[in-house]
């Protein structure tokens, strides 16, 4: 990651481009081309291209705050994707494609929070925790199907996991009595985490994408000037 400003920014009712990087939508499929140079501690060109194809676009979005400053909208947590990253690899299986949106630091709103996208033979199950600044809880729960429809749901219990490498504290959700698992390391930071877990939903086993991440460790002073080493920024950008 590598953060730029305004100039390296180009925007488009169906593309999106930030310096050599972009997303475009072609048809039903949402094409990223990436063109940049990964950090410590292999540094190399990394260049290729992924294609999401959603099975359906949803119209949900959730509020994770009362006034609304932090918004999670999935865009289509059903999908399929290919990855073509020459000499990095090439592989294709099921995704998704989601995003946040806030008007504040997510530091400034929040102590911690989870989140987990788990896919069925339905389709897939997302759930969201969050422990406010103020004391108050998150916790939200979805059923999306194949054709983008989104069911609101009680979320099974939350179950504990092993904390990660930096001792990041994570759980998840899960029929009472299993045990979810990691069962491959993706990012591990001091203040975050992802992973494909394995978990258990409605007596269903299944692994997806989770995230943990602990902003009080965010707010500390000795973290920020770590991340200006890891998410470099680049000045003066032209096309």
């Amino acid at each position: 990651m590598t953060d730029r400003g305004r100039a390296a920014l180009r925007q488009t009712p169906d593309q999106l481009t930030v310096g050599p990087s972009s997303m475009r939508w072609k048809g039903d499929r949402l094409v990223i081309e990436v063109n940049e140079i990964s950090g410590l501690p292999v540094i190399s060109r990394v260049v290729g291209t992924i294609t999401v194809t959603p099975s359906a676009v949803t119209d949900q979005e959730l509020l994770l705050t009362d006034d609304g400053a932090h918004v999670w909208r999935p865009f289509a947590p059903v999908s399929r994707i290919e990855v073509d990253l020459g000499k990095h690899g090439q592989w294709s299986g099921h995704g998704y494609f989601d995003a946040n949106f806030g008007t504040r630091a997510l530091e400034a709103d929040f102590d911690y929070w989870t989140w987990g996208r788990y896919p069925t033979s339905q389709g897939a199950s997302c759930f969201y925790d969050a422990t406010r600044r103020d004391g108050s809880e998150l916790a939200a729960g979805f059923v999306f199907g194949a054709d983008g429809t989104a069911t609101e749901v009680t979320p099974p219990p939350k179950r504990p996991m092993r904390r990660s490498l930096w001792t990041v504290r994570r759980e998840t959700r899960g029929d009472a009595g299993t045990k979810p698992k990691q069962v491959k390391a993706m990012l591990d930071a001091p203040f975050y985490c992802r992973a494909a877990v394995e978990t258990v939903i409605d007596g269903e086993t299944t692994t997806g994408v989770h995230e943990a991440l602990d902003l009080n460790r965010l707010r500390g002073p000795w973290l920020m000037p770590m991340l200006a080493v890891r998410v470099p920024r680049r000045a003066g950008w032209r096309f």
